[in-house]
């Protein structure tokens, strides 16, 4: 008798249990569908006219037609990309908020900043890539060098004579410069700017020697305002074909480019970042988008969320032991 109520509970609970799980299953997929239902805004970490300002707006209107809603842009720099980072990570995990920054807010901050207002590796997922940006060793005119071999003597044989500017204390560009002094064997003296066009306005004018230059000086070399001497990147650029990489040059370890993405805060739901890795993806795949990003010296690079993140992750080994070996900390 006992057997026989045990089987007829079993066969109204299994049944039950089919439709709960069910119920569960559902609510993942209709939000998957019905994500979103009202604009998404994407904030950018560094100054309007720069590299991430450019990315984040030829990205946002193809996004908007992927996803029906609008995507809206909205500069929140400072703090070398923390200040829209730490907004972001405190925002409600709905894939409704989104930064625009470099993998540095994860390879290069939590080393250069004594204290963070939020745990990057833990309160950010990567959504999707955007692109990478080449950096280009430029050089002002009046300096006695006309490639690499004849810039590096002259730098030795005025040590600490030379300055060198970047968008800041920790940007790509300072940390390249620095691994470029180490590599290399001279030293020259560091000059933090906010942001790359400052940094240009002083090197046109003499007032530093040289800087890694994220793409914003082709109109000045091509003017013969500068000198372009070398790319520090696995390939040469197709805008400047007769400009050598580093590594030609003997440097081998002096492949390093500027990586720019999108994340949302920690516990956003995987469909919805995947929905927005899709419609990022799509974006990068638009000829007009790929194009604008040749302009400024960079590349569109549709990926998923997991092989943006192992960027970071390899970068900081690097640089989070070239922070602590030079001490070097924000401004």
């Amino acid at each position: 008798m006992q057997e026989k109520k045990t089987d007829h509970f079993r066969r109204r609970l299994l049944p039950a249990c089919a439709a709960m799980a069910l119920a569960f299953a559902v609510p993942a997929t209709a939000l998957a569908q019905a994500w979103p239902t009202r604009p998404v805004k994407i904030l950018v970490g560094f100054p309007p006219g720069g590299v991430a300002d450019i990315m984040a707006r030829s990205m946002a209107p193809l996004m908007s037609e992927t996803l029906g809603q609008p995507v809206v842009v909205e500069s929140r720099a400072g703090a070398n990309g923390n200040v829209a980072a730490d907004a972001v990570a405190k925002a409600p995990a709905d894939g409704y908020t989104l930064a625009m920054t470099s993998t540095g807010i994860e390879s290069v901050n939590p080393y250069l900043f004594s204290r963070m207002p939020f745990d990057p590796a833990k309160d950010l997922a990567p959504v999707a890539a955007a692109g990478r940006i080449q950096l280009f060793l430029t050089a002002r005119p009046g300096l006695p060098a006309s490639d690499v071999e004849s810039f590096v003597r002259y730098a030795k044989a005025h040590p600490g004579k030379l300055s060198f500017g970047s968008a800041g204390s920790g940007s790509t560009p300072h940390l390249v410069g620095e691994l470029f002094k180490q590599s290399a064997g001279i030293y020259a003296v560091h000059v933090p700017y906010r942001g790359a066009a400052p940094a240009l306005q002083d090197l046109l004018a003499s007032q530093i020697d040289f800087f890694f230059d994220p793409g914003i000086s082709f109109a000045n070399v091509r003017a013969g305002k500068l000198k372009m001497l070398a790319v520090a990147s696995g390939q040469r650029s197709p805008l400047f074909p007769e400009v050598p990489t580093l590594a030609e040059r003997g440097y081998k370890n002096m492949d390093y480019d500027t990586w720019f993405g999108l994340f949302a805060p920690a516990a956003t739901p995987p469909e919805v970042r995947q929905r927005l890795n899709e419609a990022a993806n799509k974006a990068l795949a638009n000829e007009g988008l790929r194009s604008r990003f040749r302009e400024v010296g960079g590349e569109a690079t549709p990926m998923t969320a997991e092989a943006f993140k192992g960027i970071a992750r390899k970068e900081a080994v690097v640089f989070g032991q070239l922070i602590k070996d030079r001490d070097i900390q924000a401004d």
